[in-house]
């Protein structure tokens, strides 16, 4: 009895395992062999349009191009690319007439602010202060101030150099040990270009040779040309007309009030730069709605030039 129960079940556990068997071969399927497949990353849609960079923010170059008597630095701020440089000059006659010296930094700000005014091929060179020396002495700042640094009035001692020198005197033109200024007898220095600050502006012109250049002064209400004994440049003539339409300054061909000598511009028109003097209308403010407009003009005469 025992034995035919233990056959019995016997042959009813081997016949469950092989249903089991057979069941587990059709769900799971035949053994796979050979390389393992590793599932590839599902790729991700790319686009060739790159993200629009930002434009390059650059703010004006800034460049020491001499000292004064004193050791104070003589600064550059260049804005533009371009190949035709034009450069603008204040305070040849330093705290006298420090209105141009703040119109010259006004002017670096608005450039610096509002670069897309400056035409592609053109190249814009900005010489804040000429006479730090004759700045320090009226303002007591070195470097930029405010019109509150200003005393009330003019200071004329602030127009000379460390050394007492009239650097609007001080050029290679007519030049005299003794030259004249309202009347009045001022030094033109030792030799023409014999002051730190004259070379300085003489080798920043011979080595960069600009195609215009202007210097702001106080307080003659005109724009006077540049000539040194001989016939005005007739580009001097061109860029003084253009400035004087578009600022309403007059023009004035030539100073007659009384004898100039070593003046800076009629140096220049000795090298063949047009050059002019845009003298403010008082010693008080820049006036700078007038300038702008100038400034805008000269912009796109000098830009429109082949």
């Amino acid at each position: 009895m025992n034995f035919r129960f233990n056959k019995q079940l016997t042959i009813v556990v081997i016949a469950c395992i092989a249903v089991l068997s057979t069941a587990m071969f059709v769900f799971l399927g035949p053994k796979k062999t050979g390389k393992v497949e590793v599932p590839q990353p599902v790729p991700v849609a790319t686009t060739t349009e790159e993200a629009p960079k930002e434009p390059e923010v650059r703010g004006p170059e800034r460049e020491v191009i001499g000292a004064s008597v004193e050791g104070r630095q003589i600064e550059s701020y260049t804005l533009g690319d371009g190949k035709t440089q034009i450069v603008f000059v204040g305070g040849i006659h330093g705290g006298y007439e420090w209105n141009s010296v703040l119109l010259a930094y006004q002017l670096i700000d608005y450039l610096d602010k509002n670069p897309e005014l400056i035409p592609k091929n053109l190249k814009i060179t900005i010489i804040p202060s000429m006479n730090p020396d004759g700045v320090f002495k009226v303002t007591g700042k070195e470097g930029r101030f405010t019109a509150a640094d200003v005393p009330d009035g003019t200071n004329a001692d602030g127009r000379l150099n460390a050394r007492g020198v009239d650097l609007n005197r001080n050029f290679g033109c007519n030049w005299k040990t003794t030259g004249i200024w309202q009347n009045k007898p001022v030094s033109g220095g030792t030799a023409a270009f014999s002051e730190p600050e004259s070379a300085a502006i003489k080798k920043f012109v011979l080595e960069n040779d600009p195609a215009a250049l202007v210097f702001y002064h106080s307080q003659s209400n005109a724009i006077y040309g540049s000539q040194c004994g001989g016939d005005m440049l007739p580009e001097t003539a061109k860029i003084m007309d253009v400035y004087s339409k578009a600022s309403g300054y007059k023009t004035v061909v030539t100073f007659d009030g009384y004898a100039v000598t070593g003046d800076v511009t009629d140096w220049l028109s000795t090298i063949g730069k047009p050059a002019m003097t845009v003298e403010l209308a008082t010693h008080k403010t820049t006036e700078w709605e007038k300038n702008l407009a100038g400034i805008k003009a000269l912009f796109k005469y000098c830009s429109s030039k082949k």
